[in-house]
């Protein structure tokens, strides 16, 4: 599978945006870095599997928040 420049410059976007968000990863607990681990790697996935659609980048970022979310619940 071929990756356009667009898909990959979106991914790269996502990991900055990402990446700046946990400027503050100390004062958080597992809960919420779970669920914005998650959502990062929901994203990125979501962005990679519809070609660097939105629809399909933010639906990953939203199902890996909730996934993250629910794992760091458990920890």
């Amino acid at each position: 599978m071929k990756l356009s420049s667009f898909t990959k410059l979106g991914a790269v976007g996502v990991l900055a945006f990402t990446m700046a968000g946990c400027s503050t990863w100390d004062n958080m607990n597992s809960r919420q870095k779970s669920a914005a681990t998650g959502a990062g790697v929901g994203a990125v996935g979501g962005a990679v599997l519809s070609n660097g659609g939105v629809l399909g980048t933010v639906g990953g970022a939203a199902i890996g928040g909730v996934i993250g979310d629910q794992i760091g619940k458990n920890r």
